[in-house]
């Protein structure tokens, strides 16, 4: 199947790759479907590209690669719909932004994604994880000298 993107072009995906967002994810509820794209020039990000919207498409991470104790607690009325039984495979994703000059994960508000049925979530957790935990700054500024 192929779909067209603004940021990739036309991309050929399975259809079965196709991950379903019942309520879409915060502040794109009408964008539902969605396949993640791999980079090719780095292998700790993916993207989370839109079907529905072709000119939607934002950087994810495995929050863990960065915060390795990260866990998502949530209550478990907020991830019934994704029906996650003990065979399951579950993958966590957070997506990335840039604020100022710093690349940072949203660690509350991370997409669950049920591997095997193809549905996810985007969660608010009920913890106190930061908001925004910075993955990278810019490199320091170097003063020639002459």
């Amino acid at each position: 199947m192929d779909i067209s993107t603004s940021r990739f072009g036309n991309v050929e995906i399975d259809a079965q790759d196709i991950i379903q967002f019942p309520e879409g994810l915060i502040g794109f509820e009408n964008a539902q479907n969605w396949v993640v794209l791999s980079d090719e020039s780095n292998d700790a990000i993916g993207w989370l590209q839109s079907i529905d919207e072709p000119d939607l498409a934002m950087a994810v991470v495995s929050p863990r690669r960065f915060s390795t104790e990260y866990r998502v607690r949530t209550g478990k009325s907020e991830i019934e719909a994704l029906e996650l039984s003990d065979s399951d495979d579950t993958f966590v994703l957070a997506i990335v932004s840039k604020h100022e000059e710093q690349l940072t994960i949203n660690l509350r508000a991370p997409l669950i994604i049920n591997l095997s049925k193809q549905v996810g979530k985007q969660v608010v957790t009920t913890d106190e994880q930061p908001l925004q935990y910075v993955i990278a700054s810019p490199a320091a500024a170097y003063r020639k000298s002459a």
